[in-house]
């Protein structure tokens, strides 16, 4: 039987899988054929929202996106009590062709889908279908492109500043990216990208995102208008993409956008903890991935930091919890298990929705707090941005956190307040990749002592591509020494 790479599928991706049980007032039809989904406004409506399923999946930020970074970083641990077999081989670094992240497959079926939607617009106007109405579904559609391929090519491949600084001396596998897929091809075997080129792909799709999308669309029908895009969502994923890039003054200018819009406020330190239970985002969130109690899996990140069941083997390190000072609320979020076992704490920020014990919880992918960082960052390495400064930005986040002020603004303080603030969200490990930062970790239960400390640059930051892949695309090159 003839095999085709994920990327290339069309069948359900193409249809608009169903989507999260409580995400939609009404879930799309999936008994059509691919023809007769895309050829009108309201099929091509159903595939587009059909696009947002995977991103909830334990596989992406419902679970392993987040909590690999965080294992591998050094602010997760594991301890022998609470030990179901998960995420050793991700804290220890020991991937495989054969034992990889399963993104590939998920990213590249929500590529294929957002590929469909965008390439079946044309024509599709009619009295009661607007070019703007088919302009919102293709900037939804370019963001998700987006965003997939971002979330690929910071997994799969050394850091753009890295690749970018180093050109001259690399090899073709180390300044290799991820393919850019802009049609779906089922007999398609295209090569992997550079790295530069997929990032600048990516700019490319978010900035003609911000401009097809109508400025004051929210997308009907959905109980979570934080798990869809939006104009501000576009915004904040063009700043993290500039941040990523070094590229400061664009980085700055677009959190400004953010910032300056009056839809989103941090959460005051008496919100903080309440925020992260709530059915839908609440003022600090910009976007996210909705998920509840029927679409949740054994793996998710409410099950793995849940510490009083079967699992909970993602704990808080010592390390992440010694940053935080009295007073302030984020190191409030950490719970111990029914045992009350001594220097044990699990992230309360997938305690759950009040559902079920343990629960399910939306994963926040953009909030307001990243826009803050990711300017204060940038400011420091050059950019400027009328009527703000690196410290005002940071201390904005210690006020409303219940923190002590800062005095003095660097890059360590910049780095002490994004790990601090975004932990448990999947940030840290990439923040060290991009910075150039080694991991250095103390000594814990399943942590392989030649695993413990890793440095950059080394060839383990860019996870190797599954094995499956290869065999069915010879066109692609596998990452060194894998």
């Amino acid at each position: 039987m003839k095999r085709f790479v994920s990327y290339i599928l069309i069948g359900v991706a193409a249809l608009g899988l169903t989507a999260c049980k409580g995400f939609l007032d009404k879930a799309p039809v999936l008994s059509q054929s691919t023809e007769l989904t895309l050829s009108d406004y309201t099929g091509l409506n159903k595939a587009t929202l059909g696009a947002y399923y995977y991103l909830a999946d334990d596989i992406w930020y419902g679970g392993e996106r987040i909590l690999e970074s965080e294992m591998r970083s050094g602010n997760g641990i594991k301890h022998p009590d609470h030990n179901s077999n998960r995420y050793t081989t991700q804290m220890n670094w020991n991937y495989t062709a054969d034992a990889t992240s399963d993104l590939w497959r998920y990213a590249y079926t929500v590529i294929s889908c957002c590929n469909n939607v965008i390439d079946n617009l044309e024509g599709k106007e009619s009295a009661d279908v607007t070019a703007q109405d088919l302009n919102n579904l293709k900037a939804e559609c370019l963001f998700l492109r987006a965003l997939a391929h971002f979330d690929l090519v910071t997994l799969y491949a050394l850091p753009y500043n890295y690749v970018k600084a180093n050109q001259a001396s690399l090899s073709a596998a180390q300044k290799a990216g991820v393919p850019y897929v802009y049609h779906t091809d089922p007999d398609g075997r295209p090569e992997r990208d550079d790295v530069l080129t997929v990032y600048q792909n990516v700019v490319k799709d978010l900035k003609e995102a911000e401009t097809a999308i109508d400025p004051a669309y929210v997308r009907a029908g959905v109980t979570d208008k934080k798990a869809v895009v939006s104009l501000p969502a576009i915004q904040a994923l063009l700043s993290r993409v500039y941040l990523y890039m070094g590229e400061w003054q664009n980085a700055a200018d677009y959190a400004t956008k953010v910032i300056n819009n009056k839809d989103f406020k941090l959460y005051s330190a008496s919100e903080y903890a309440e925020a992260w239970t709530g059915n839908v985002g609440g003022s600090e969130v910009i976007f996210e991935a909705y998920k509840d109690i029927n679409t949740r899996s054994n793996l998710d990140c409410s099950y793995m930091t849940y510490p009083d069941g079967a699992y909970g083997d993602c704990i808080a390190s010592p390390a992440l919890l010694a940053l935080y000072g009295d007073g302030d609320v984020r190191g409030e979020m950490y719970r111990q298990d029914k045992d009350e076992t001594a220097g044990l704490f699990w992230t309360l920020k997938y305690e759950g929705k009040g559902l079920a014990t343990p629960d399910a919880n939306n994963a926040v992918v953009l909030r307001l707090s990243e826009m803050y960082l990711n300017r204060a960052e940038a400011l420091l390495n050059g950019a400027s941005v009328s009527g703000t400064d690196a410290l005002s930005d940071l201390n904005t986040i210690t006020s409303h956190r219940g923190a002590s002020a800062l005095t003095a603004a660097g890059m360590e303080a910049v780095r002490t307040e994004r790990r601090k603030e975004l932990a448990w969200e999947g940030h840290y490990f990439f923040d060290l990749a991009r910075w150039g930062l080694p991991v250095n970790r103390a000594a814990c239960f399943g942590l392989q002592e030649k695993n413990q400390n890793v440095p950059f640059p080394d060839y383990r930051w860019a996870l190797p591509l599954p094995k499956t892949e290869l065999e069915v695309n010879e066109n692609l090159i596998q990452n060194e020494n894998y």
